[in-house]
């Protein structure tokens, strides 16, 4: 444990790196915590994944987040405390605390088994302080057991890149031919459950991104080249995982008759007009948002019986920033993961 949060007879505190607003970077502060809810954990983070919504939550294109926040919500912790009501964890558990953080359970949307579109959601790392410090504090009902095969940097990614991905995933159908239009966290992971699964992964990075189609090709797809091409053969499904507008197009061109493009990102610069010729004979397009708590455990119950390998960059919390420069400018092999290790903060 390399800090502690502390009380000096007070509110509880812990260091973060913290967001003050849209287009500054983290800077390290110290954070009060109320008092536990009833339904409320207090984890002590081991590890936080850094995703690319963190990216556009920096760059104030997420409509609905708060700032000042602590971003992050790809949170591994161990339970320290807990509020009255929770009984599904114990102090020394480790919990994984995904981008949906609370619920208000009874709009139409929740009625209807689709909580992912709350009228009144909470996010972990956008409207609710994320995992980018020492402690963290989440509603237990949103905690999601992580499977004891993966270590405390390995697990991070899974809590959102494996997550949405796998609801993506979801989306796409059954068919065999798969387009991955973006080879970071969520497609490296996504490329091994499909091959563990009998489908063909076709990759399509960044045009002259020759480290990424190499890393797509050891991960099992079949065929790796530039957005900027057409693949080889026609896509049952093709999942984009880039926020940039154009490869929606670009991907319907590839999908076959019936073909289905999931739109994953939760931004996405604007899609270019197109001809209907790309839509016609049942081609779909559709986009995903968010995840629910029966993702989340069905995506768990999966990865603990496949031997996924995410491929993870550890960070000291205290290099956030350069964690996120490295994701923006596409030097990343996998995903980037921030950790409380000794010397985090040093």
């Amino acid at each position: 444990m390399i800090g502690r949060a502390h009380s000096t007879g007070g509110p509880l505190t812990t260091r973060a790196m913290r967001l003050s607003a849209a287009g500054s970077a983290l800077t390290q502060e110290e954070v009060t915590f109320a008092p536990l809810r009833d339904h409320e954990v207090l984890l002590q983070v081991l590890a936080c994944g850094v995703c690319r919504t963190d990216l556009h939550l920096m760059d104030g294109e997420l409509q609905h987040a708060r700032y000042p926040i602590t971003p992050g919500h790809e949170i591994v912790g161990s339970v320290v405390d807990r509020g009255a009501a929770v009984i599904q964890f114990r102090p020394g558990d480790r919990v994984g605390v995904p981008w949906l953080g609370s619920s208000c359970g009874h709009c139409r949307y929740c009625l209807q088994g689709l909580e992912n579109l709350c009228e009144d959601a909470g996010f972990t790392g956008a409207t609710i302080d994320g995992g980018y410090a020492e402690f963290a504090v989440a509603d237990a009902r949103y905690c999601l057991e992580i499977p004891a095969r993966y270590s405390d940097i390995e697990a991070a990614p899974l809590l959102c890149a494996g997550l949405i991905g796998y609801r993506a995933y979801k989306a796409a159908g059954e068919g065999v031919n798969v387009g991955l239009y973006g080879f970071g966290a969520a497609a490296h992971l996504l490329a091994q459950i499909a091959r563990a699964q009998g489908r063909r992964v076709f990759a399509l990075t960044r045009p002259g991104d020759e480290a990424a189609q190499v890393f797509a090709r050891e991960l099992g797809a079949v065929w790796a080249g530039g957005s900027d091409e057409r693949p080889p053969e026609p896509l049952d499904a093709a999942i984009v995982f880039a926020p940039v507008g154009s490869l929606v197009p670009a991907a319907l061109a590839a999908t076959r008759k019936g073909g289905r493009v999931v739109c994953a990102g939760i931004h996405m610069s604007e899609i270019p007009g197109f001809p209907y010729s790309l839509l016609w004979e049942e081609r779909s397009i559709r986009s995903v948002a968010n995840l629910t708590r029966r993702d989340g455990r069905e995506f768990m119950h999966l990865a603990a019986h496949l031997d996924l390998r995410p491929e993870v960059e550890p960070f000291p919390l205290r290099d956030a920033n350069l964690a996120l420069d490295r994701l923006r400018d596409g030097r990343l092999r996998g995903a980037a993961v921030l950790t409380n290790s000794d010397g985090a903060w040093a």
